[in-house]
């Protein structure tokens, strides 16, 4: 249990030390300290998906490979972003954006947002899971927050106010998930452990299971983003730094649907099977509302968050869909929409920077003012909009071949409608950005190398994993999907 102690207390004393001490120092800090989260949580990943589950402290801590998995991810994007924002807090210090003294507020709430998130995927109580989700909203609301401005502030009361009225329903959902074991556990202290709940989940209630069920994906949903409850989530992407929006949209919409999968593997299993219909729904909805706000954009950022409404919408649809070939895409899906809207971020982030907007129609010719940005941010946006060769194509192909073979005939021809609009809508404008002549009064250079290395890391996995899915990240999506059936990894 040392280790998972470490991964919880590496982000916390980094963002406290980073607070207190002097930015430059601090740069250097908590890129160094991300790096080592890594391989802390990946030596925990290790163990969880080549040995078995980790338990301890008195069954509170519960790390199967759903939570290895997603905190996995949560190392892996984190690190990403906090070496992205080096170069990028440099420059809005040296524009005279924020001073010294924002940034050391800035890691600060950072690393505490990582911390929260991770202690999410820890945790065996769905009590503690939900204050833990409850404390991602209150810390990423001051990051989206962050510049103070009137579009930001009221991005980060929006965020708040939806957060917490979701929260409310998913607290809602855990207590009526409580009542529908309460005759077989009174009243245990383990009785909302979800080891204990899934062992007996079919003898759970099934009238109150399903209650809980539908309060928590309303709940949860708004976090993850999930129509029609994502309104808040276009304008807090959008407002907040660019290293925050790639790991709010990378991984923190994961951490919400890690909280409605918890839940749903029980609750399926006490209903036979009869959840599945309402991620399909909820999933479908959540890819069909983004086509006409796709089509009509003028915020790049705003574009971006509109794909990751979409993007949580397939994982659902993957989920709903079911059986081993659906739950293997959505799993995949995870991994590469986190990988691959992570880097669209970073490289949205060097383009606002570099010209100094985030309107469309003030960009053009990206590709021949900063080559190395502009073209990996064309291949980021033909990635995310499953073209391949890339990875969102293998894992949106997977989820679809699912989809036809199980029946789910209908529904399959729509998600593929609706992705070749969402292509069509943001390759619009995204071709007319990376093309075309720069303006004259912008520089032709790259950002900082900080801004401009982080690129190439998520670059990697967008790239290989479209062509080529090794074998033993195979197994570890495997066990991952037999998790999300109610089994054990």
């Amino acid at each position: 249990m040392g280790e998972v102690s470490l991964l919880l207390i590496i982000p916390l004393m980094t963002a406290l030390l980073c607070w207190k001490i002097n930015v430059r120092i601090g740069n250097k800090l908590q890129v160094a300290a991300a790096l080592f989260n890594v391989v802390v949580g990946l030596f925990i990943a290790k163990n969880v998906f080549f040995h078995a589950p980790i338990t301890g402290w008195h069954r509170l801590i519960y790390i199967d490979a759903l939570s290895a998995f997603n905190v996995m991810l949560i190392v892996l994007i984190g690190f990403v972003a906090s070496l992205y924002s080096v170069g990028y807090m440099h420059h809005e210090v040296a524009e005279k954006i924020i001073d010294a003294y924002k940034v050391r507020h800035y890691y600060l709430w950072f690393h505490l947002f990582l911390g929260t998130m991770l202690a999410v995927s820890v945790v065996n109580n769905l009590g503690f899971l939900w204050v833990g989700i409850e404390l991602t909203t209150l810390v990423s609301a001051l990051l989206v927050a962050f510049y103070r401005k009137g579009t930001s502030l009221e991005a980060a009361w929006k965020y708040l106010i939806m957060g917490s009225v979701g929260i409310a329903f998913a607290l809602l959902g855990i207590i009526f998930l409580y009542l529908s074991g309460v005759d077989l556990f009174g009243e245990s202290a383990d009785s909302l452990n979800w080891t204990v709940l899934n062992q007996a989940a079919k003898q759970l209630n099934p009238q109150w299971t399903l209650i809980a069920f539908i309060f928590v994906l309303v709940g949860f949903g708004t976090k993850a983003g999930l129509a029609p409850m994502h309104f808040w989530l276009p304008d807090a992407h959008s407002q907040a730094p660019s290293p925050v929006s790639a790991v709010l949209s990378g991984v923190l919409l994961n951490t919400a649907l890690y909280g409605i999968f918890r839940i749903y593997t029980i609750v399926n299993t006490t209903l036979d099977g009869k959840a599945a219909p309402y991620l399909i729904f909820f999933g479908l909805l959540s890819i069909a509302i983004t086509v006409p706000f796709m089509l009509v954009q003028h915020d790049l950022k705003r574009m971006l968050a509109y794909s990751s409404v979409e993007h949580m919408g397939i994982i659902t649809l993957g989920v709903g869909i079911g059986g081993a070939l659906g739950l293997y895409g959505a799993v995949l899906h995870m991994f590469h929409h986190s990988m691959a809207k992570s880097l669209l971020f970073f490289a949205a982030g060097n383009i606002n920077q570099k010209y100094h907007s985030k309107r469309m129609d003030r960009i053009s010719g990206v590709v021949k003012a900063m080559p190395i940005t502009g073209s990996i941010f064309l291949i980021a946006a033909f990635a995310i909009t499953g073209t391949p060769p890339f990875n969102i194509f293998i894992s949106e192909f997977t989820i679809m071949r699912a989809g036809f073979q199980s029946g789910h005939l209908a529904a399959t021809v729509l998600f593929l409608l609706f992705v070749v609009l969402i292509f069509s809508g943001m390759m619009y404008y995204v071709v007319r950005m990376a093309f075309g002549e720069a303006p004259a009064k912008v520089e032709k250079k790259e950002m900082s190398r900080w801004s401009t290395v982080a690129l190439f890391l998520p670059l990697i996995a967008v790239i290989v994993f479209g062509l080529y899915v090794p074998p033993f990240f195979q197994e570890i999506i495997q066990q991952v999907a037999v998790v999300l059936q109610g089994g054990k990894s």
